[in-house]
């Protein structure tokens, strides 16, 4: 994911939406940016360019940059609800940016969803633990083809393709 290269392809009201957030909360925008980084170098490490197709690497990629997210924004915040929060408006404005199919984006918002509640669960975790309970709960990862089984998916990560 080239996050320079993504935000030059965004309309000038997506940009505007951005901006919006990100002016709401300058000293988040460090954080935000370091997870972003550090997910990428991790997934990379593990997975190749398989974290970019639909399949359970891409389920890992969205549960730990959430994780990470609110993990790095909560040493400013020092409220677990509140990096959460941010961490929902952040990814959840991607997923809605992004040029996905509307599968791919429901399915991209439920693993960030899952991340997320990693983090409250587990927010003092290290690095290869948060690697381990995500790849833990990956296992038991659901592979849907509809939005109903993703519904149905509650507190699992779920994937579209092998």
């Amino acid at each position: 994911m080239n996050i320079r290269k993504r935000i030059l392809q965004l309309s000038v009201r997506q940009l505007f939406k951005l901006g919006l957030l990100l002016v709401s909360r300058p000293l988040w925008i460090w954080p935000t940016w370091k997870a972003t980084r550090q997910t990428i170098r991790i997934c990379d490490a593990l997975y190749g360019k398989m974290h970019h197709k639909n399949g359970k690497e891409n389920a890992f990629r969205h549960a730990i940059w959430n994780f990470l997210i609110g993990q790095k924004v909560l040493k400013k915040t020092k409220n677990m609800q509140k990096s959460a929060n941010w961490t929902q408006k952040i990814t959840d404005l991607h997923e809605k940016m992004a040029k996905s199919k509307y599968l791919d984006t429901v399915m991209d918002l439920h693993n960030n969803g899952v991340g997320r509640k990693l983090f409250m669960d587990h927010s003092e975790a290290k690095e290869a633990q948060i690697i381990s309970i995500i790849q833990e709960k990956l296992e038991q990862a659901n592979k849907v083809s509809n939005l109903e089984e993703i519904a149905t998916s509650e507190n699992e990560m779920v994937y579209i393709s092998e």
